[in-house]
């Protein structure tokens, strides 16, 4: 099966890592084709993946944008539909990875006469999106997707919520390989080593530095730690979101926690970080739609922190894999940490159960399984 993928990102977020591990099995048939230019084009070159960028400059539209700002962007829309349309004709399908993609892939689908997969990675409300958005998205995929994969049960029940045809769409979680979470000790106590972290207790909280990703929360919740308790923020402002990252060192500043908290920005070797982590922290204030961070963290044998809602919920098992707090709720994540602090037995016990589970369900061989026997069925 020929497949032309399409992605309006040209940085690597967790939905287009998902896109790679996708698109490998297809490698030799596929292209995918970029909206923007970005370190995301290299990662897809790096695994061998065909890729094309068919517009230079970014989409203006957001996922808060009015029908008046979506309205004024269907001239700089065109010249790329008619790319993508020219581009389809020459593949069996087309697989949108984004809502941006679902906008442009609906359109060529009907000119090019080929069947279109929306893969969801986002739970579909008014807490993400604008209304106008929410309806395009919908009836979007209503009307021309074959199949929609939701990421989560959480995605699948707010898409159908959102109005969203229930015999289209079919759960797929994420995939990962499993052997890429390994890191050997004398590389985590070198990294603790250059990050001046040894005997530390340390907190890693991995995603971009966003006010519903909630680093405020984790830091309000360590000024209530001991001492040893140590936090790192790995990832930086995506989205014009500058003003928070200056909050949160206001905060750090007047919480007293400078020499406590390190910013690390964007970083490659998450593995890594998270092996010289004692704990992973997710604090997102609204529902995820899976939660990538989160296996990861399994998958590296360390105990996770989640928030209790969307996709999180479908992830961890509280007590045995992990712990879930209730979102937005500082004092309750800091006795989570202390208790992980002090309960050093149960808390290994926790991680090594983390492991196991997140091999076995998220393994990237079994999903890739899974979506290429729903192409099958499908097409």
């Amino acid at each position: 099966m020929k497949i032309l993928f399409l992605d309006q990102s040209g940085k690597p977020g967790g939905a287009e890592l998902c896109l790679i591990d996708i698109a490998k099995p297809y490698q030799h048939d596929a292209l995918v084709g970029l909206f923007a230019d970005g370190s995301f084009k290299d990662l897809l070159q790096q695994n061998n993946i065909p890729v094309e960028v068919l517009r230079t400059e970014a989409i203006a539209v957001r996922k808060e944008s009015s029908l008046i700002q979506g309205l004024t962007t269907l001239g700089q829309l065109l010249p790329l539909i008619t790319k993508v349309v020219k581009k389809a004709r020459e593949y069996d399908l087309i697989y949108a990875n984004t809502q941006k993609a679902l906008v442009v892939g609906a359109i060529a689908s009907f000119f090019s006469r080929r069947p279109l997969v929306y893969h969801l990675h986002d739970i579909l409300s008014t807490e993400h999106f604008s209304q106008t958005n929410l309806r395009v998205a919908v009836n979007l995929a209503n009307r021309f997707a074959s199949l929609v994969i939701a990421n989560s049960q959480a995605a699948q029940t707010a898409f159908i919520e959102a109005g969203g045809r229930r015999d289209i769409v079919e759960v797929v979680y994420n995939g990962f390989e499993p052997k890429n979470y390994y890191t050997d000790e004398s590389d985590i106590k070198k990294l603790q080593q250059n990050l001046e972290l040894q005997g530390k207790f340390i907190i890693g909280h991995f995603s971009r530095l966003a006010p519903w990703k909630g680093q405020h929360i984790l830091i309000d919740a360590l000024a209530q730690c001991p001492p040893q308790v140590t936090v790192i923020l790995v990832g930086d402002a995506l989205f014009g979101e500058q003003n928070y990252v200056q909050q949160l060192h206001q905060q750090v500043a007047k919480l007293g926690l400078e020499n406590r908290v390190k910013f690390l920005g964007f970083r490659s070797d998450i593995p890594q970080l998270m092996a010289a982590c004692d704990l992973v922290a997710h604090t997102s204030t609204s529902p995820e739609p899976f939660g990538r961070v989160i296996v990861e963290a399994m998958l590296c044998e360390k105990p996770v922190i989640a928030a209790k809602a969307g996709g999180a919920m479908e992830l961890i098992e509280h007590g045995f894999n992990g712990l879930l707090v209730t979102p937005g709720e500082p004092q309750q994540l800091a006795q989570a940490i202390i208790t992980c602090l002090q309960e050093t037995e149960i808390t290994a016990t926790i991680a090594k159960n983390a492991r196991i589970t997140a091999s076995q369900r998220f393994n990237v061989a079994t999903i890739n399984q899974q979506i290429a026997q729903l192409l099958s069925q499908k097409f």
